[in-house]
This record gives structure tokens, C-alpha cells and sequence, in this order.
């Protein structure tokens, strides 16, 4: 039986402020019935403090990761680090993960496919395992958005916060782990989700701070659309490939953007609410986070051989499936 990587841990972290949605009726024209008809979320988390970046969320992450595990964080051979808020432009934050917690043996670098970030660093890091290449790899998930959300804009200030996980792969040879992924991405859907500043064709100036250019910018219902169909669409694909009825899939761990979405996808898989993990009532979107979010939280209901598909969509745009067998629990 070929070797395939297993994820033998899982770990996550929010910060502990809460901004729920009667905090932002009185920031924007909006109100709580609005924002949980339309999405589903009742409060996201959000990191305060002076020089706290994502990576204060990854390191408390991957340090209980390894508590959990109950490994040395020098037996870690690469970090994939999955995020849009990296700390610095450079070096990559995976560099700084690894520093702080003393993942001395590691290599690291960060990826950057939106709210799809996931799916491709476990796909990325399922390959070393699968070559033979490293033994312990660790893949982080997480974004601080709220360091680049415009909190006067209503579209986009009610569904993003803040949190990261991280989990640990290791060799397989039981048929269990990462076992197969469909990723996609079209680079036209860029005008419709994006960061417009800060980057080298953009780069930052008086005039693109003054224009509000370092924000997230979405036009919501092309957004919509586009996920609501694709999301569904490839994680149909990616259960007809592996043979997979909708009675085999034990868990629908979709990403958390919008809870319309989520239940379009549970439905085309022709999956009930009680096998679809949803966290966005409390966390939001996290973008790259919301994935292994939602591992962490269900961890002590997966069983060991459970088929769980991992779905999400992002900007790029960006979107996949991946299908894991569970490898412990139960």
C-alpha cells in the first residue's frame, strides 16, 4: 500500500475579543437580523494589541500542535504557512513561526491562495510526506483580517475575523490521510476580490492610503455566484472520483464564508446539517483559518477511517476539494 499522509494532530486558536454584530450596528448601516439572514454569523474574534500579527496566532497554534502531539518542535521538517495577512511582505511568516517555537530543523514559506489557502498547503505538504521526503509536516491556516478590513465598509467589515490553526502530517500506510484533491484556480475572477495596494504594481503611497486602496474589496454577489456554483460543483467531482455516495462521507468540512453557500454545497452532496461542520456563527470567516477551525472544534467527534471532504472557494479566484481519510479518534 503506497504511503499517504496522515493529519496525526490538530490545532487552533482565536483571540479573545469578540466583535459581535450589535458592535457594528453602530459602526455601519446595518443590523444583527441583517447580517445572520444574509450570512449566518453572529460575532467574529479579533486580535488587539500593538505589533500583534498573524503569526502570534500561528506560533500558539503549532506550540499546541506539538503539545498535542507530544513532539520536540525540532522534529518538524517544513512549515507551510497558508495566509493573505502575512506579518511582513518578507521574509515569509513561516520563517517566523518556525523561530518561535523552535522548529530549528525546518524550512518554511508561505502560500498565498485566499480563502483556498488550505486545501493547497495540505495538498503542498501531503507531497512531501508522500515522496518520502520529510517525516513531520506542519500546514498553518490562518489570517488576521481585520488588519485589512475597512470597518465603514458594510459588505465586508460583517463577515471576516481573525484566527489560525495548524496541523500535523505524518506517513501512512493504512489507506488513511490526504488521499486525493481537485484544485482549480481562474485569475479572471481577480477584479472581483482583492487587496488593490500594497503590492509592486500598486505600491504603497500617500494617494492609495488616502483612497482606501489597502482594504479588501469585494463585489459580493459576483462573489456569490461564482462560489455558490463551483464550491458545490467540485465537491460533487471529487466524490464521484473517489466512488464516494453521499451515505460514505461522514463530514462536510466547508470553508466558512457564507452559510448559503455552505448549505448549497451540503446539498448538492445531498448531505443533512448534521454531518456539515459550522463554526461561522462564532468565528466568521477567517479566510485561510476557517478549515482547520473546524477540524479542531469536531476533532473529538471524528472517528478514525471517517471520509471527510474539505471544500473551499477564494480569491484568484480560487477554489477545490480535497478528500482525507480520518486517522485517528472514535
Amino acid at each position: 500500500m503506497r504511503t499517504t499522509a496522515a493529519i496525526t494532530a490538530v490545532q487552533g486558536t482565536v483571540p479573545d475579543h469578540v466583535l459581535d454584530n450589535a458592535q457594528l450596528e453602530k459602526l455601519v448601516d446595518t443590523n444583527d437580523a441583517w447580517i445572520t439572514e444574509r450570512t449566518g454569523i453572529k460575532e467574529r474574534r479579533i486580535l488587539k494589541g500593538k505589533d500583534q500579527g498573524l503569526s502570534v496566532l500561528a506560533v500558539e497554534a503549532v506550540k499546541g500542535l506539538c503539545a498535542k502531539r507530544g513532539i520536540d518542535p525540532m522534529e518538524i521538517d517544513l512549515l507551510i504557512c497558508c495566509t493573505v495577512t502575512a506579518d511582513l511582505i518578507f521574509p515569509a511568516t513561516a520563517n517566523i513561526i518556525c523561530d518561535q517555537v523552535g522548529a530549528k530543523n525546518a524550512w518554511g514559506f508561505d502560500l498565498n491562495a485566499a480563502c483556498s489557502g488550505f486545501l493547497y498547503g495540505l495538498t503542498t505538504g501531503a507531497q512531501f510526506i508522500e515522496t518520502g521526503r520529510h517525516k513531520k509536516v506542519v500546514v498553518v491556516g490562518g489570517d488576521k483580517m481585520s488588519a485589512i478590513i475597512d470597518y465603514t465598509d458594510r459588505s465586508t467589515c460583517i463577515i471576516f475575523g481573525d484566527g489560525a490553526g495548524a496541523v500535523l502530517l505524518e506517513p501512512n500506510n493504512e489507506g488513511l490521510g490526504v488521499l486525493d484533491s481537485i484544485l482549480r484556480s481562474d485569475g479572471s475572477g481577480c477584479q472581483f476580490l482583492h487587496q488593490k495596494a500594497g503590492g509592486s504594481r500598486m505600491p504603497t503611497s500617500i494617494q492609495t492610503v488616502e483612497a482606501r486602496q489597502h482594504y479588501v474589496y469585494q463585489e459580493g454577489k459576483a462573489v456569490f455566484k461564482f462560489a455558490v456554483t463551483n464550491m458545490a460543483d467540485v465537491s460533487a467531482e471529487i466524490m464521484a472520483k473517489n466512488g464516494l455516495k453521499s451515505e460514505d462521507v461522514a463530514w462536510l468540512v466547508p470553508h466558512q464564508a457564507n452559510k448559503r453557500i455552505i448549505d448549497a454545497t451540503a446539498h448538492r452532496m445531498g448531505l443533512d446539517d448534521s454531518r456539515v461542520m459550522v463554526n461561522i456563527e462564532k468565528y466568521g470567516n477567517t479566510t485561510a483559518g476557517t478549515l482547520p477551525l473546524c477540524l479542531w472544534e469536531w476533532e473529538p467527534r471524528l472517528k478514525k477511517g471517517d471520509n471527510l471532504i474539505l471544500s473551499a472557494f477564494g480569491g484568484g479566484f480560487t477554489w477545490g476539494a480535497v478528500y482525507v481519510k480520518w486517522a485517528y479518534g472514535g
